[in-house]
């Protein structure tokens, strides 16, 4: 079997594992769900906004930007995008887990952000986060973007993959 090969099937195993591993934090999150210390969405893959996470949603022509305020000591489960996007840290420090590994952000910096992937965010400090995502239809209304940019869980993200190849 060749370098490749192995490592790619090591990277299969670590993958599949966090994705367990974040899947159970997320139900064992909504489980003890209180609104005020555990904010959890319901049937919905994005944190809205709230007093422990402030949201903003900026719109121009073909592009929606989505400002996260994460307090100190703030742990966000980020949702399955469906299609390649920048992310800015503008203030603050985050650690940024995921598939590929645990990485500390210091702002300013960016994150290229690949599809198909969940990540959890801690923050260290206060921090401000910015996830820019194509908008080619212009769509303001919060609920139905999200259905454009966002897999509710990992079987509707690869169902969206087998039918847009």
């Amino acid at each position: 079997m060749s370098k490749n090969k192995i490592e790619e099937l090591k990277h299969n195993e670590v993958s599949n594992n966090f994705r367990k591993k974040v899947i159970k934090l997320e139900e064992t999150l909504r489980n003890n769900a209180d609104g005020e210390n555990i904010i959890v969405g319901t049937n919905k893959p994005i944190v809205t906004d709230s007093d422990k996470i402030p949201i903003k949603h900026f719109f121009m022509e073909g592009v929606y930007v989505r400002e996260m305020t994460m307090f100190k000591g703030t742990v966000v489960v980020g949702a399955i995008h469906k299609h390649l996007h920048m992310c800015f840290l503008l203030s603050g420090c985050l650690t940024v887990s995921d598939e590929n590994g645990t990485r500390d952000y210091m702002a300013p910096c960016y994150i290229v952000s690949t599809p198909g992937i969940k990540r959890v965010l801690y923050a260290h400090e206060d921090s401000v986060w910015y996830n820019v995502h194509k908008n080619p239809k212009n769509i303001e209304e919060i609920e139905e973007l999200e259905k454009e940019i966002v897999a509710l869980n990992y079987e509707e993200y690869e169902q969206y993959i087998n039918e847009n190849k």
